[in-house]
This record gives C-alpha cells, sequence and structure tokens, in this order.
C-alpha cells in the first residue's frame, strides 16, 4: 500500500479538492483506494456525502483496530471507500502528545488497511503539528498544493526548512501549483521563479476554475460532471505523475 498525503501548512489553497480528485483518479485507473479525511472540518467527507463516525472519537483513532476499520464507509464509486472526519480530531495533538512513540502512532493505526487498499490518501489539516509530523513520517509522497503568489511562497520556504532543519526526508514533497490564473502577471512569474528554485514541482497545474468551485454544489469530483473541462484533466495527469514518482504498481 503506497501513502499518498495532501498537505499544506497554508489554508485556502485547494488542498480538500485536490485530495478528493486525486483518490477518485487512483479508483478511476483501478486501485483500492481509501480516502482518510484527517481534517476536523470533514470536507473530503461532505464531498462525498459520507457522514462523520460518532464511534471513532480522539485516541480512539490511533488504539482502537476494529474501530478504525468499522468506520471506513463506501462511497458512491468503484474502488473508492473513506474514512470520515469528525470535529474530535481537532484534539488529535492533545492525544497524540500522551502517547509514547507520538511521532509514530499514525503510521500504526493505518498500517490495519494494508491489507485491503492499493491507494491510501490522506487529506491533512492545514498545520505543522504532532499529526502533521506523523504525516511526514508515514507517507511515501506528499503533495503541496501551491498557488503561485506571495504567501504561498513563503509558507512553502517554511515547510522545507522545518523538514531540513527535523531531517525529514525533502524528496517525498510534489509541489504543485493550484488555483493558477495564467492571465496573472504574478502568477507567471511565480511559477517560472519556483520551478527554478524547486526541482520537484510537478509539471501540471490546477487552474482557477468555476468547475471546482461548484464540487460543493455537485458533491463529487470535477470529472462526474465535467469530465472534459481543463481541470478534470490536469487532476488525472497529476496523478498519473504521482504514481509513477511513488512507483505505485
Amino acid at each position: 500500500m503506497k501513502i499518498i498525503a495532501c498537505y499544506s501548512n497554508k489554508g485556502g489553497v485547494g488542498k480538500t479538492a485536490t485530495s478528493v480528485n486525486l483518490a477518485y483518479a487512483s479508483a478511476m485507473n483501478g486501485r483500492q483506494t481509501l480516502l482518510c479525511d484527517l481534517d476536523p472540518q470533514g470536507a473530503s467527507s461532505f464531498y462525498f456525502r459520507v457522514k462523520p463516525s460518532k464511534k471513532l472519537q480522539n485516541k480512539a483513532f490511533f488504539k482502537d483496530v476494529k474501530g478504525f476499520m468499522d468506520a471506513i464507509r463506501a462511497s458512491d464509486y468503484d474502488n473508492l471507500d473513506l474514512l470520515p472526519a469528525n470535529l474530535t480530531y481537532r484534539d488529535f495533538d492533545i492525544f497524540l502528545s500522551r502517547m509514547k512513540n507520538s511521532r509514530s502512532r499514525l503510521k500504526k493505526a493505518l498500517r490495519e488497511a494494508e491489507n485491503d487498499y492499493d491507494v491510501l490518501i490522506l487529506d491533512c489539516p492545514p498545520n505543522i503539528s504532532l499529526l502533521s509530523e506523523n504525516v511526514f513520517k508515514v507517507a511515501d509522497k506528499i503533495v503541496v498544493p501551491v498557488i503561485p503568489t506571495t504567501l504561498s511562497v513563503r509558507t512553502l520556504e517554511q515547510l522545507y526548512e522545518f523538514f531540513k532543519d527535523n531531517e525529514y526526508q525533502r524528496k517525498k514533497l510534489l509541489p504543485m501549483f493550484s488555483m493558477v490564473q495564467k492571465t496573472k502577471k504574478l502568477h507567471k512569474e511565480t511559477m517560472v521563479m519556483l520551478r527554478k528554485n524547486y526541482k520537484g514541482f510537478m509539471q501540471s497545474y490546477i487552474p482557477f476554475s468555476t468547475e471546482i468551485e461548484r464540487m460543493g454544489v455537485h458533491r463529487a469530483p470535477v470529472s462526474t460532471y465535467s469530465g472534459k473541462d481543463f481541470a478534470a484533466n490536469a487532476y488525472e495527469k497529476i496523478w498519473k505523475n504521482i504514481e509513477g514518482k511513488a512507483k505505485i504498481s
């Protein structure tokens, strides 16, 4: 099983939309896929019309093996299941701080899904915390959506510095441009600059698109209602890129 995290230490960059559409692309390419919603807001769960689990709460996420597996729900799409979030996930850091080997607890929890899934995608909350450090350790690759603007550049730099300072594997990071508006000079210049400074940037990018914004109306991945849209094709290309880099067979 390969674990792909969708993460950013900045909010509002299209992280959940990326998680949902990459999970769908993985499933449509024949992979048994589990989307694990780690964000207490539960946006991925909302998009897939799955209600949050009432049983898998607080530290039970990391300790209750049976509860973890029982909380998984089928989506409306073949090969795609979801582990929905609930508001108690906001306290993950509190419970992790009280556990031994706190930076490895997520790995132990996710290990229970190894025999059932080819790909596990993590939709992560936008912060640097004990939970995110668990993600940094367990993920095979970490997709980082970046809007080509000044603040996003700053947070990307902070993320690379954090990886360096804490000796995490920077080669895991797969930054990608999100919410791109090619008509804006700043966006184009920033994209050129970042691709020069960070060789890991994926070539495909996600545009600023009303079709992506309409995910909240349709409560579905873009490809299901606008399959010929540029954004739908972009997510598919990005998933193919990830498959190669993560060596998903």
